[in-house]
């Protein structure tokens, strides 16, 4: 572009030079530039007209720690809202739950760094059960963006979680086949055009939220397109008895190494995926030699919780 040009575009009349709106109009229409703004949370997205809906919780959690089982909730944030089916898009008011909780053990400096959070923030703070109970009885579908981290801690803290169907916009979408260059969810609002404090779990759950009512690659949303996998069965697969041989073959599929099961297994959203792969393993893995394979299999109400699904083996 030559000087000449430059000078043009930037000196194109904006409504007034401190009008941040304006200029970042004028910026946008720029090919060297990219504009980000703030997210505004929603609190109602427009009116419920007798469509069908369904009602969606969005959630966040903040810790003190990576293990359930040893660490606490800190902070817990839900969004609840209906999400008409047709549309895939949010309806109506949104409501919210926030609550700290104090964990009883000072909170470790390296989290407070991560989530601003510190001891004075939760002292003597406790999370509701009732309020809780009362929302989560009339949800559909929860909805985390690392349902495996947060179911958990959750279910350990709120047995009516338990009873509930659960999907992880993580993994429950293929980003990386949607254009993505990354599934965190501060890039994925990046790429929609929004920046945002990230670490803390209502703004978090806005973000989510307002990133699931975006438009997929097939014209749905991802509220939808979770929705609809919601009744689906996930499998975890483990390659048992493949040869020691295979594991370059496995780890470059996708496979993870489970060390103390000493096996390699994988993830499968759908029925079609596991007959798929059971046909790769048999021409890649098992030489077409008769083998077993052990199934895992995990519907909406177990999948990302600490609980077993129902086990059974499988010829390949």
């Amino acid at each position: 572009m030559k000087k000449t040009d430059q000078m043009s575009f930037f000196d194109a009349p904006v409504e007034s030079p401190s009008d941040p709106e304006a200029i970042a109009q004028t910026l946008a229409q720029h090919p060297d530039f990219r504009v980000l703004r703030r997210l505004v949370p929603h609190s109602d997205y427009g009116p419920v007209n007798g469509q069908a809906t369904r009602r969606v919780i969005v959630l966040d959690t903040e810790t003190t720690g990576l293990d359930s089982k040893l660490e606490s909730i800190i902070e817990l944030a839900m969004l609840s809202v209906l999400v008409d089916t047709a549309t895939g898009l949010p309806v109506g008011p949104v409501t919210i739950y926030e609550s700290f909780e104090d964990p009883g053990k000072p909170i470790p400096a390296q989290i407070t760094e991560i989530t601003g959070i510190d001891d004075n923030m939760v002292k003597g703070l406790r999370i509701d059960d009732d309020a809780v109970t009362a929302l989560v009885q009339h949800a559909d579908l929860i909805v985390a963006h690392n349902a495996g981290f947060d179911r958990p801690f959750v279910e350990a803290r709120l047995p009516v979680f338990a009873g509930k169907a659960w999907a992880c916009s993580f993994m429950g979408i293929d980003w990386k086949k949607e254009g993505s260059g990354s599934a965190k969810l501060e890039f994925l609002a990046s790429e929609r055009g929004w920046f945002y404090d990230a670490h803390r779990a209502q703004v978090d759950c806005h973000a989510l939220l307002q990133v699931l009512a975006s438009p997929l690659a097939d014209g749905q949303t991802g509220l939808s397109r979770l929705l609809a996998g919601a009744n689906q069965t996930r499998y975890k697969l483990c390659a048992t008895g493949a040869p020691f041989e295979a594991k370059d073959k496995l780890k470059a599929r996708g496979y993870r190494w489970d060390g103390e099961g000493r096996v390699w297994w994988c993830s499968l959203g759908s029925d079609a995926l596991l007959d798929a792969e059971c046909a790769w393993l048999r021409a890649e893995v098992y030489g077409q030699r008769s083998a077993r394979v052990q199934l895992e299999a995990l519907d909406s109400l177990v999948q990302f919780s600490s609980r077993s699904g129902l086990l059974k083996e499988r010829a390949v």
